[in-house]
C-alpha cells in the first residue's frame, strides 16, 4: 500500500487526515510521513503540513479557555472512574492542540487489550452511550464528540472535525478532492469531511478497496 501511494502521487496529489497527533501518525505511517505525502494532517489538520514543512498549529485551550477544559476533563474522569470494564490501564485523556481524546480502557492498554475493548464496546456501546451524555450535559457549549478508531473519542470545538483540513488544501485551488474513509456514518469521525460538498467521498472498509477505487479513478 505505501508503495502504491507512492506510485499514486505521480497521478495526483496524496494527503493524510487523522483524528491522532503527529506521533501517533509518524508510528502508523512512518518517520518520514511528512517526505512522502503531499499534506500531512495530524489532529483533523489542525495541525498541518505541506510539502514537508509544517504550515499552522491551532491550540484548544485558548480556544475553549481553562474553566470549561478543565469541567470536561473532570467528568470525563469523573465518568471513566465508574465504568467497569474488562480491563483499564492508563492516559485516559490525551490533550492534543486541537481536541482532547478520551480513552476509556486507556491508550496504555497493548494491542489484544485494544481488540478486547473494541469487541466489548461493539456489544456494550460504551462510547455511544458516553458521547450521548456529554453532549446532554455539554449542550450549547460549542463541543463536538466524535467516534473514531477502536478504543476513544475526540472532543473538540465545533468545525474541528476532519472539515477542518479542507481550508488548507481548498486555498490551493484543486478542481476535485477526493476522501477516502471508513467511519462515514453519521457520529463517526470521517461522516463531516465525507458528506462536505467540496469532497468527492468514498466509503471503505480497507486498504485494498481504497486501492482498487484509486486505480479505477487515477490509472485508467
Amino acid at each position: 500500500m505505501a508503495n502504491f501511494l507512492q506510485a499514486l502521487r505521480k497521478k495526483v496529489k496524496v494527503g493524510v487526515v487523522g483524528g491522532s497527533d503527529f506521533e501517533k501518525i509518524q508510528e502508523q505511517l512512518g518517520d518520514d510521513v511528512v517526505d512522502r505525502f503531499d499534506y500531512v494532517f495530524p489532529e483533523n489538520g489542525l495541525v498541518a503540513y505541506k510539502d514537508g514543512q509544517l504550515l499552522s498549529k491551532q491550540s484548544i485551550q485558548n480556544h475553549l479557555g481553562e474553566e470549561l477544559l478543565q469541567d470536561l476533563i473532570n467528568y470525563c474522569l469523573s465518568y471513566i472512574a465508574k465504568l467497569k470494564l474488562p480491563r483499564k490501564r492508563g492516559t485516559f485523556i490525551e490533550f492534543r492542540n486541537g481536541m482532547l481524546n478520551v480513552c476509556p480502557v486507556g491508550r496504555n492498554c497493548t494491542q489484544n487489550e485494544r481488540i478486547e475493548f473494541y469487541e466489548f464496546d461493539k456489544k456494550e456501546h460504551i462510547r455511544e452511550k458516553f458521547v450521548a451524555d456529554l453532549q446532554r450535559d455539554f449542550a450549547g457549549k460549542g463541543l463536538t464528540f466524535s467516534i473514531g478508531g477502536q478504543i476513544s473519542f475526540d472532543v473538540f470545538p465545533d468545525g474541528w472535525d476532519k472539515r477542518f483540513c479542507l481550508g488548507v488544501v481548498s486555498k490551493d485551488g484543486f478542481k476535485k478532492i477526493y476522501f477516502f474513509g471508513d467511519k462515514t456514518m453519521p457520529g463517526g469521525n470521517d461522516y463531516e469531511i465525507y458528506t462536505d460538498p467540496r469532497t468527492i467521498g468514498h466509503s471503505v472498509t480497507s486498504p485494498e478497496q481504497t486501492r482498487q477505487i484509486c486505480e479505477e479513478l487515477f490509472f485508467k
